[in-house]
């Protein structure tokens, strides 16, 4: 076994991370998060899902890739130039509602709402309003985050709050989790 990525990538990815590389944004999720985001949608027939931290749409492009024709994908971020490469390559996808908004207050704005899937790559659902976003959960539903193993672009104390929050997240009794120290380090919860 390798960690090489042996399938298809998804039509557009290419042609976004050739945008993103020319954009300068350099926080996109790696190939094989984008590659474990792909089957882990594959396992939500007809699911609601939520990305927090749209970027230019690179992951977007994968967790779309999984899904089915009868589910949707809210995907939001408050930088509308990355946005912007995201609507270009992925607008057309009817499955698909790109929001640009600070993610604070769309979270405030939704929290009755309920989805089976949050990839959270963002502050907010991660660091920030932590119990909102998981309080939006379904029952069965995945919350997943990357980027917990220490990255070269992490500011000074990042550190510490990555370890607290897998510590508090170990705490969580409504939660099954696992840890998986592998691509930039990614917690896998599924909601009690």
């Amino acid at each position: 076994m390798t960690e090489k990525i042996n399938q298809p990538f998804p039509k557009t990815y290419l042609d976004i991370n050739e945008a993103t590389a020319t954009s300068g944004f350099s926080m996109a999720s790696d190939v094989q998060t984008c590659s474990l985001l792909r089957t882990l949608a594959t396992s939500k027939p007809a699911g609601k899902f939520l990305e927090l931290g749209t970027g230019t749409g690179l992951s977007t492009s994968w967790i779309l890739d999984g899904m089915d024709s009868e589910s949707s994908l809210i995907s939001i971020d408050n930088e509308p130039n990355f946005l912007d490469i995201a609507r270009q390559f992925l607008g057309s996808d009817h499955r698909l509602n790109l929001i640009t908004i600070d993610g604070a207050d769309w979270v405030e704005a939704n929290k009755e709402q309920k989805f089976d899937y949050i990839f959270a790559d963002t502050w907010h659902g991660k660091y920030l309003l932590l119990e909102e976003v998981l309080s939006m959960l379904n029952k069965g539903g995945l919350y997943i985050i990357d980027d917990m193993l220490p990255q070269p672009n992490w500011p000074d104390g990042h550190q510490e709050k990555a370890i607290n929050l897998m510590a508090y997240l170990d705490t969580r009794d409504d939660l099954w989790l696992t840890k998986q120290v592998w691509a930039t380090g990614i917690i896998i919860a599924v909601k009690k």
